[in-house]
């Protein structure tokens, strides 16, 4: 059992390991691998038969690339968060639905889903408050290019606050930004309703 939980933690502490690295890091390594010439994505695809993909220089395949860097990057956080969700309900649920023949799918639908909701709702609306912040990666990467594809909304402020030096206008965005990010977290919050666990139900 010792070793286990040995290699449990193991795991953990490499699948965490992107999320702790620096995002200039994670994007300078992308950037590297996703190179059309010299990257090792491409070395792979092209010894499989699959031409060179520009990946980070195509105005179509830009955000899809930026969008897996981060994806690869926040993976590992998302999972611990996850597992400890799950840590927090009790065996003692499953073991009383297996004696009342429940399946393992009516066990998810009944304990895990319910039990996890306030860390799902906690990760979905990180994430989709993290989705509006990405710049680093850009940056780094692509530049708000090509053709100004990838060219977020964190980069529109960028732009207009320190490149055009328009700083009512970027002020402006970076408010309304920012009031849509309430507005949308407290609409998840109370669609998962966050704030209540339904361990109490079970007790």
């Amino acid at each position: 059992m010792d070793r286990v939980s040995q290699r449990s933690a193991w795991l953990r502490n490499i699948i965490i390991i992107p999320w702790l690295l620096p995002g200039v890091v994670v994007a300078l390594l992308w950037m590297w691998m996703l190179d059309n010439r010299l990257g090792i994505v491409n070395a792979f695809l092209n010894s499989i038969g699959i031409p060179s993909q520009p990946f980070l220089g195509s105005v179509d395949q830009v955000i899809p690339s930026i969008a897996l860097i981060n994806i690869w990057r926040y993976a590992g956080y998302t999972s611990i968060l996850l597992f400890a969700g799950l840590k927090t309900i009790p065996q003692q649920l499953y073991d009383a639905a297996s004696i009342d023949g429940a399946d393992g799918v009516r066990q998810f639908w009944n304990i895990t889903l319910p039990l996890l909701r306030p860390v799902l709702a906690f990760v979905l609306i990180t994430h989709i408050i993290g989705s509006f912040q990405i710049f680093d990666t850009i940056a780094v990467t692509s530049g708000g290019g090509p053709v100004r594809a990838s060219q977020v909304l964190y980069w529109y402020i960028y732009e207009f606050a320190f490149v055009r030096f328009n700083m009512g206008y970027a002020t402006a965005i970076a408010t309304v930004l920012f009031v849509a990010l309430v507005g949308v977290t407290l609409i998840q919050m109370r669609f998962f309703r966050a704030n209540n666990a339904d361990l109490a139900d079970f007790s």
